[in-house]
């Protein structure tokens, strides 16, 4: 429908009295048990929010189009166990809430932990949706609690809350994590945003506003040239991974995105609070899926961040709070805005403080 004149809050008031009309967060369950949530808008936005899977996202589509990879035979069952077996892929995948990165022996006396942790298999609690009028555009929050706690060990817990205007192709995410503890926890956040076909394609650019970028490894060595660009599908493609030391605004949000010449997905978030981004690479044919991933943290896990000086740890009674908008770009001029925003902060930002990665260089 050409025109946004019929999104105006008058218009719309004419004409209807349920703005579930336009916009909502619909709550369901699916076959096998597992709760979903799914959120729409007149924007043309769409995406699913698993609250059995720590209330994280699954499908994604914009006016139809996907905007992730799903795993065959998805969503898994958090009882499933292992974090690769269980993987959805899907738009957002939290790692955490105290180790993200790959697997570790420590600690002996529960069999080490898994990677990227525990919180990909929590169940969230008091979900809960509300809607309202907040000046000219109308809001659904979905909220829900996800707690990661043991016994004589860490008792942290998460609040987290979507917000989707009626009018807005916007994904926007706050997440407040206490220590509800009497001692002090580790505390590593990564949100692993999986991004797939056709919005990953031969010809898709990432764009950071970045200091410095870095290689994880001999691998992503060998793709250091090319590590803005993305390629056609390739079998048996090795995943190269690099971490980016960004620049922010005077307020410290930043911004990067995917972008082709007249479509785009855009991040913007406080790198006061997450100063790490991953990006992950990964154009292996079949399971074609690459990650921007913003973090406290690089996924490196536990026992090496704690080595490296790299270990947030989280008081009793702290919080600590994590706030994430992508945008849909749709159009040329949508994409080129964007593109002028980043080019921007990468002339005038400040790097991100907080953001260690000086052992990675060279």
């Amino acid at each position: 429908m050409p025109g946004s004149e019929w999104l105006k809050r008058d218009q719309i008031a004419k004409h209807s009295l349920d703005m579930r009309q336009f916009v909502d967060f619909r709550q369901a369950t699916l076959p096998g048990g597992q709760r979903i949530v799914e959120g729409y808008n007149a924007a043309g936005l769409s995406y699913a929010v698993l609250p059995d899977r720590g209330l994280d996202i699954w499908m994604a589509h914009y006016r139809g189009t996907p905007l992730t990879w799903i795993a065959q035979g998805s969503p898994f069952s958090p009882d499933l166990g292992g974090w690769i077996r269980s993987f959805n892929g899907g738009l957002l995948t939290t790692c955490g809430l105290t180790h993200a990165g790959p697997p570790e022996k420590e600690p002996l006396t529960d069999g080490g932990r898994d990677i990227h942790g525990l919180y990909t298999h929590l169940r969230a609690y008091d979900v809960a949706v509300k809607g309202a009028w907040q000046g000219e555009r109308y809001v659904v929050e979905l909220s829900g609690i996800v707690s990661e706690n043991k016994l004589f060990s860490e008792q942290l817990r998460l609040e987290r809350v979507y917000r989707l205007a009626h009018d807005q192709p916007v994904i926007e995410w706050t997440d407040r994590v206490t220590n509800l503890g009497d001692m002090p926890a580790p505390l590593m956040v990564l949100y692993h945003i999986n991004l797939g076909f056709p919005l990953i394609r031969a010809g898709t650019q990432f764009h950071s506003a970045h200091q410095a970028v870095y290689s994880r490894d001999p691998e992503a060595r060998k793709g250091y040239d090319r590590w803005p660009h993305y390629d056609a599908a390739i079998p048996r493609y090795a995943e190269q991974v690099y971490f980016h030391h960004v620049k922010t605004d005077v307020g410290g949000r930043t911004a990067a995105a995917l972008l082709q010449a007249d479509f785009g997905l855009k991040f913007e978030y406080d790198a006061n609070t997450l100063p790490y981004l991953t990006q992950w690479k990964n154009v292996r044919q079949g399971i074609y899926v690459c990650g921007i991933e913003p973090g406290n943290c690089i996924p490196e896990g536990q026992v090496a961040a704690r080595d490296n000086g790299r270990l947030i740890m989280l008081e009793p009674g702290e919080a600590r709070e994590y706030r994430c908008t992508l945008t849909v770009l749709d159009g040329s001029d949508a994409v080129q805005q964007c593109r002028a925003q980043i080019e921007g902060l990468q002339r005038n930002g400040t790097p991100a403080a907080g953001c260690r990665l000086d052992d990675y260089a060279g």
